[in-house]
């Protein structure tokens, strides 16, 4: 897929503040690097508008990556810790110092636990954030693209479902619409969106 054919605006850049939006937020995210033959992703405003991207470059599934806005700056820093059975990350603010206590926890959750089936992590958030719960899901449906980011009480606060162009035709799965409830940190939400994709192989 060509890049021009998902955005206009490729050199168009936004804010990128990681405080609580107080409206419903929509982007495109596309699992595509801006970097040629290069490997990430790249997420688009409801504007078209570049506002976050990931660059790995030639390694794909990467154990530590960038969140980054257009520019190249640094908003969050994550790093996986591979262990014997489950796969777990941890994400720390800004671009991360030996000394920094991670902001937040990704565990994925054992198929012994997870009864629904399909794909199922706990996130436990450890550092400051404008959160007022400190316990999130992610949870998928099996072979599918589509997932939710639930808070601790059961409210989904992000959504993540296949793109469809204007005329109805589904794009491909590695063009998806994500939609971001009020009052939530929009780096933390990506963030988490961007460590699905690295647990699910896509980035």
């Amino acid at each position: 897929m060509a890049k021009n054919k998902i955005h206009p605006h490729l050199l168009s850049s936004s804010s990128t503040s990681s405080s609580c939006s107080e409206e419903k937020e929509k982007y495109t995210v596309w699992m595509k690097s801006l970097v040629l033959n290069g490997n990430g992703c790249t997420i688009y405003d409801a504007s078209g508008v570049v506002v976050y991207r990931i660059d790995n470059y030639d390694t794909k599934c990467s154990s530590q990556v960038y969140l980054m806005d257009l520019k190249g700056k640094v908003l969050s820093t994550l790093l996986r810790k591979k262990l014997r059975v489950n796969e777990n990350w941890n994400g720390y603010k800004n671009e991360r110092v030996k000394q920094d206590k991670p902001w937040f926890q990704v565990k994925k959750m054992s198929k012994v636990f997870n009864k629904g089936g399909g794909f199922s992590c706990q996130v436990t958030i450890k550092g400051d954030s404008c959160q007022a719960f400190s316990c999130f899901r992610i949870q998928g449906c099996p072979q599918k693209s589509e997932y939710k980011i639930i808070r601790g009480d059961g409210i989904v606060v992000a959504e993540v479902t296949r793109k469809q162009a204007k005329g109805g035709v589904m794009l491909g799965n590695d063009v998806l619409n994500l939609e971001v409830e009020p009052n939530m940190d929009k780096s933390l939400i990506i963030s988490l969106v961007v460590i699905h994709g690295l647990m699910s192989h896509k980035i």
